[in-house]
């Protein structure tokens, strides 16, 4: 009788936890479980955030561009500073007014001759370049009413 019990017991809660999780709402489905797609959409753009996502992630890749340049790694150096492009320009989905300071400042000239610089593998071009680019970044913070982003550590890399 002992032997039939145990999976007689095991059997009933396997199948009170199958009908339990049945009847939950699927927590699975933060999107799919809004009423309409317009607070489906809602839910998305909320979770995708403003430009200063874009802006966390090309923080990191200038941090990761420095350290590149401090082992004389100018193909990575180029690589990542090719990805700040891309960042910054997926950032204009979500925040067009971003653009004009953005491209006027930064892709209208600095960012080419700072990608040119770190392709040269001239290591004071590149450092030159690398001076070059953290300046027109701290103008479009001030040109953009966020100079207060000027103050911090990633900017005192030399």
């Amino acid at each position: 009788m002992r032997n039939l019990s145990r999976p007689l017991l095991v059997a009933y809660a396997l199948m009170f936890s199958t009908v339990s999780l049945a009847q939950a709402e699927n927590p699975k489905g933060w999107i799919l479980n809004a009423e309409s797609n317009e607070e489906r959409f809602q839910l998305i753009q909320g979770y995708l955030r403003g430009f200063d996502q874009p802006m966390w992630e090309v923080g990191e890749r200038y941090e990761k561009v420095y350290e590149a340049l401090t082992r004389e790694n100018y193909k990575l150096a180029g690589y990542h500073w090719r990805k700040i492009k891309t960042t910054i320009q997926n950032g204009y989905l979500k925040r067009p007014k971003r653009q004009p300071n953005a491209d006027s400042i930064f892709f209208n000239g600095t960012w080419k001759s700072v990608k040119e610089a770190f392709d040269s593998a001239d290591k004071k071009k590149a450092w030159k370049a690398f001076e070059e680019g953290k300046g027109a970044c701290m103008a479009c913070h001030r040109a953009e009413g966020v100079g207060y982003m000027n103050d911090q550590s990633l900017f005192e890399l030399k």
